[in-house]
């Protein structure tokens, strides 16, 4: 099996630096690759290929520095952990990509704690690795995966972000999703929080299979079907990845772009037949978001509500209301408000912006307490 693959990363149209980062790496060799101006050829080899996006955030230089720490973390402890395993297995190979992410979490986080000035760095991270004919991916943010087959663009991940809560709640249609203001408020990160609960899917793959990773700067502005096309219409992975770009770009690139594309092609695959099953597949595995055990020992109630991304109930746990799910977006903009540097002043208007109405709704609850205490107290003293 062959992996025709390149990557690409643009500032976009607004920023003015680049948050983002990727990796594409040999876990035979241990080693990252590095692209010029055409795809490299790849084989999968016996230890496989690994393919990651990661956007940062925090503001300055800080989500700069966290997606680079995150793409450093994950090949450390792959080479570290999994290169040197004689007999390599699937759970062996889904288990190393797992602890490389938590061990990404880890190092950001304990850097943002050592360096009070990036306090509330953080990154996205889609994390694909190729072990066999299957490719598997550990998500963590709103980052994405597609796998394109058949003319089709299908989203192997889901956005661990407040809209896509509120669509699986069906508070929101996908469409009112997509236009939303609050779009862009995750649920989880690496590096904010000294824990994360890692979603893990995989995908069997086919003989002309394409897969992207990509950051919402492109997701977010670029349509699934349009993703397909210009997959279709490329020649080759480099023309792929500078096409979506591009047409990023001519959207409006309000934000850094980043796409990695890979193409499958060998003996070692199958021709796709009507019935294969592409999407979302979880991979239930000690420590991860679809394992219900695991879940229930290590993460408290409110974890375990405010981050499950199937909205099937678990452990007693009903799908989250749209109350609930506001609840969280406040939270997150509080959070968010923490972190912002400068303009103290716009933050505390914002805040008492927010809670007026709570304090209004107070006042009421109180005027009318005391009125009927007055009235009481006026009809018992009646003859």
């Amino acid at each position: 099996m062959v992996a025709r693959v390149f990557a690409l990363t643009d500032v976009g149209q607004k920023r003015e630096h680049n948050e983002d980062a990727f990796l594409v790496a040999d876990l035979d060799a241990g080693a990252a690759v590095d692209f010029e101006r055409t795809p490299r050829a790849m084989e999968a080899n016996v230890h496989g290929l690994l393919f990651m996006v990661a956007d940062g955030m925090g503001g300055a230089a800080s989500g700069e520095i966290a997606s680079g720490m995150a793409t450093d973390a994950v090949l450390d402890v792959l080479r570290e952990r999994w290169r040197d395993q004689s007999v390599p297995t699937a759970d062996s190979f889904v288990s190393a990509l797992r602890d490389a992410t938590s061990d990404a979490n880890g190092r950001i986080h304990g850097f943002a704690r050592a360096n009070p000035e990036h306090r509330g760095m953080g990154t996205t991270a889609t994390v694909a690795g190729l072990f066999g004919d299957t490719i598997y991916v550990a998500q963590v943010g709103d980052g994405r995966a597609y796998l394109v087959r058949d003319g089709q663009a299908i989203q192997l991940t889901k956005d661990q972000s407040l809209m896509q809560r509120l669509v699986e709640a069906g508070e929101l249609t996908q469409e009112q999703a997509e236009a939303s203001e609050r779009r862009n408020i995750i649920l989880q990160a690496l590096g904010p929080e000294a824990r994360i609960t890692i979603d893990l899917t995989h995908q069997q793959l086919r003989r002309g299979d394409t897969l992207i990773l990509c950051s919402d700067g492109l997701s977010g502005l670029v349509k699934a079907d349009e993703i397909a096309r210009v997959a279709a219409e490329a020649p080759d992975a480099g023309a792929l990845c500078r096409q979506l770009v591009a047409r990023a770009n001519e959207l409006g690139g309000p934000d850094n772009i980043t796409v990695v594309a890979a193409q499958f092609d060998g003996n070692a695959l199958d021709h796709f037949a009507e019935g294969d099953s592409v999407g979302y597949n979880t991979y239930p595995l000690a420590g991860t978001l679809n394992t219900e055990t695991t879940e229930a020992a290590v993460a408290p109630p409110e974890l375990k509500a405010r981050l499950r991304s199937d909205p099937t109930p678990r452990f007693g746990i009903p799908a989250p209301s749209k109350a609930a799910l506001e609840e969280e977006f406040a939270r997150a903009r509080a959070a968010e408000d923490e972190a912002t540097l400068g303009a103290p002043e716009a933050v505390v208007e914002e805040r008492r912006k927010r809670v007026e109405p709570i304090f209004l709704l107070l006042a009421l609850i109180a005027s009318v307490a005391i009125i009927w205490v007055i009235y009481s107290l006026l009809r018992t003293q009646r003859p």
